[in-house]
């Protein structure tokens, strides 16, 4: 009878043990951020998490150094462990085919997070902001600043362009040539290098340091005789942090020598200090609390069987499906109204910016 007893106890603590761990499965989300070296990056991931946790959730949030087969390591490692739901910001959108079969397998779902992730039928849904609208503002803002509209120029423009293996780059790149193509076109705008196609302006890695040095070897070729350079076209942060280096090295800021517009994205603090000192010019502002609020919805619905909310089902092919997404707008900070965006949302503070 004893032992009996204890096989009925061995049995019901075996079985409370699956049940735990099924629990904990379906409350599990794992989140998979790129790199900590972009200040971004850390709000996504920080902000992810905690509007994850307030609603219940536990979260197994991961960076992986821009390193893909750590990326790779992370994410069976989150399916090993169950999670119910994979938020994913690839570092190289076309390597997860694989790993996503093996989520798809276990009934994982999968949200693509601001990076498509491409190549696989097993992205369930893409939450990002309106990237082709990111670059039509970066292009409207050289447009405006330089007074193309009024007839203005010719005016001496760079172009630089993402990662070629970020799907968004793509999409950065064509709404701000959609704006400025026709004034190349028109010769209001001279690219003095000739450099506009996509394969050489890109910035592999999105590497401050490769942006830089392309940039060195701008002015090497183009500018080092005096001739002005009055705007250069940066997708994103990480790249304008390197071209101001570049220029400030080679002379520029100065009354004779201003630095030209350059556009960004991200509002980083480096880069927002940069336009308070008079450096960099502009940059988008994604809200990633926006955007983290609108992936803990598509989560919850998703964990309680429903169709995640989407607002495009059109745009975003990864090349094997169109994606299902969601997107935010996006709006850019300068130096008139960086403190009402940022300072006063409470982004930052004053003296995160000083």
């Amino acid at each position: 009878m004893k032992k009996l007893v204890a096989l009925l106890l061995v049995i019901v603590l075996a079985l409370s043990f699956v049940g735990c761990k099924k629990s904990s499965g379906d409350n599990l989300i794992g989140v998979a951020m790129p790199t900590q070296s972009l200040q971004r990056w850390n709000q996504d991931g920080a902000n992810m998490k905690a509007q994850l946790e307030k609603k219940g959730y536990q979260v197994d949030l991961q960076y992986a150094n821009n390193d893909v087969n750590t990326q790779i390591q992370q994410l069976e490692n989150m399916i090993t462990k169950g999670c119910k739901v994979l938020v994913i910001a690839s570092i190289d959108g076309s390597a997860l085919t694989d790993v996503l079969a093996k989520a798809a397998e276990n009934d994982i779902k999968v949200i693509a997070y601001d990076r498509l992730i491409m190549n696989s039928e097993n992205v369930d849904y893409y939450a990002t902001f309106d990237n082709f609208k990111v670059g039509v503002i970066q292009g409207e803002y050289i447009e405006e600043n330089l007074g193309l509209k009024e007839g203005k120029g010719p005016f001496n423009m760079e172009l630089f362009a993402g990662s070629p293996d970020d799907n968004n780059a793509l999409f950065f790149n064509g709404g701000a040539m959609s704006i400025l193509q026709p004034y190349i076109d028109k010769g209001k705008i001279i690219i003095p290098s000739k450099q506009t196609e996509f394969t050489t302006i890109a910035i592999h890695g999105w590497s401050s340091s490769t942006a830089q040095a392309r940039m060195d070897n701008l002015i090497t070729a183009n500018y080092a005789s005096g001739k002005k350079l009055d705007a250069v076209l940066s997708p994103n942060d990480s790249l304008a942090i390197g071209i101001v280096t570049s220029l400030k090295n080679a002379g520029f800021g100065t009354a004779a020598k201003p630095y030209p517009i350059i556009t960004g994205q991200d509002c980083d603090k480096p880069n927002v200090i940069a336009m308070i000192n008079g450096q960099q010019s502009m940059s988008i502002f994604k809200d990633t609390r926006t955007l983290a609020s609108q992936v803990v919805e598509m989560v919850g619905a998703i964990v309680e069987g429903k169709e995640a909310p989407v607002n495009d089902t059109k745009t975003y092919d990864n090349g094997v499906k169109i994606v299902p997404s969601f997107l935010c707008d996006p709006v850019y900070a300068d130096v008139n109204n960086y403190k009402e965006l940022l300072v006063d949302s409470g982004y930052y503070k004053e003296s995160d910016l000083q």
